[in-house]
């Protein structure tokens, strides 16, 4: 228990320095800053909140315990019927802060980036990542955040080779994050005469979406080219050097953007993209820093590194992490995604839980 409230009082430091920042009317000047104080605050609120239920729990059982040694008779089953319950309540409450104490992603309560990209399967890989897309972009639309298309990249009979998409929202991170990884669909491809099965692949990345602030980009480390916009588009797209190219040179992150027909407007979508790469690579390398294992979103794309399989002749969906099966693919393809990404969710959550809680008794 010393150990519980050692870790208490950290967190109650650590929320009252953020509220002494908010209350600095300096950092009103900086929007940004002042938006990543807030919700660090916001993250550590529920666990003060339960340290302080704790408190006043512990403080009414001291006070049940005190009653029950004073040996009034007429007393007494009062007194051990609240010993019991203010007992109970008080595991429970522990319990509850060891999990809010499992460290929880800052970045859960951003909006983020998806990156939809075609797999193994060749067409089939990209019709399939086209529907992938619209899966998330009806789930998005359901829970009301704006999906805006920042890049895309089409295949001959109309599937995405790629496509990016801005996703923006309150903890829409938070929700999609276990999305990403490689998705597998198993099906008869329209073209297949003989009634085959085939299995391809798409690889789904989330990347939480950088505040300029989190994010610094020295102009000089990049190279930016501009040319004549391919594929699909209007005679305007396609005749002038709309098409942005950015070069990040000290990481080699290249993003290109060229669906719009304002070249100005192409490099905006380029740096958002570009800004989130970046911030991701950092996160990635400071959890390398802290010796913590982390598992690559999206891994090759080869058949066997799947998260999810797509199961078109029984109707099936599976979450290989979980072990969650939908009998339901066409719902879940229409974004019913609520019961897929609450047990995917509650299932990560127990292991982190698990881990901290290990990490925490060595």
């Amino acid at each position: 228990m010393s150990e519980l409230n050692d870790r208490i009082r950290d967190v109650r430091a650590r929320a009252a320095e953020l509220e002494a920042r908010l209350a600095d009317p300096a950092l009103s000047r900086a929007p940004g800053e002042y938006a990543r104080v807030a919700r660090e605050l916001g993250t550590l609120r529920p666990l003060v909140e339960a340290a302080g239920r704790l408190e006043r729990a512990q403080a009414e059982l001291a006070g049940a315990r005190e009653m029950l040694a004073e040996g009034d008779a007429e007393l007494e089953a009062l007194a051990r019927a609240e010993v019991a319950r203010l007992e109970g309540e008080c595991v429970g409450l522990e319990e509850e802060i060891r999990r809010l104490l499992v460290p929880r992603d800052p970045s859960d309560a951003k909006s983020a980036i998806l990156e939809i990209r075609a797999g193994t399967g060749g067409e089939e890989a990209a019709l399939f990542a086209a529907e992938l897309f619209r899966m998330y972009q009806r789930h998005a639309e359901a829970k009301g955040w704006k999906v805006e298309l920042l890049s895309t990249s089409e295949s001959e009979k109309g599937g995405f080779r790629e496509a990016i998409a801005s996703v923006t929202g309150e903890g829409v991170f938070g929700e999609l994050k276990h999305e990403r990884g490689v998705h597998r669909v198993q099906r008869v491809p329209e073209t297949e005469s003989a009634g085959r099965i085939h299995t391809s692949t798409v690889t789904v990345a989330v990347l939480p979406e950088a505040e300029e602030v989190e994010v610094e980009i020295d102009p000089a480390d990049l190279r930016i080219d501009v040319f004549r916009s391919g594929g699909p588009g209007g005679q305007s797209v396609n005749t002038t050097d709309s098409a942005v190219r950015i070069t990040h040179v000290p990481t080699g992150v290249v993003v290109q953007c060229q669906d719009e027909k304002s070249q100005h407007k192409n490099k905006a979508r380029a740096l958002k993209i570009l800004r989130a790469r970046l911030l991701e690579a950092e996160q990635q390398r400071a959890a390398a820093e802290r010796a913590s294992e982390r598992r690559a979103q999206v891994g090759t794309g080869a058949r066997t590194e799947k998260i999810r399989t797509y199961n078109f002749p029984q109707s099936r969906v599976t979450d290989h992490r979980a072990g969650i099966t939908i009998h339901r693919l066409e719902q879940v393809l229409e974004g019913d995604l609520g019961e897929l990404i609450e047990g995917v969710r509650k299932h990560m959550d127990a292991e982190a839980e698990k881990q901290a809680l290990a990490e925490g008794g060595r």
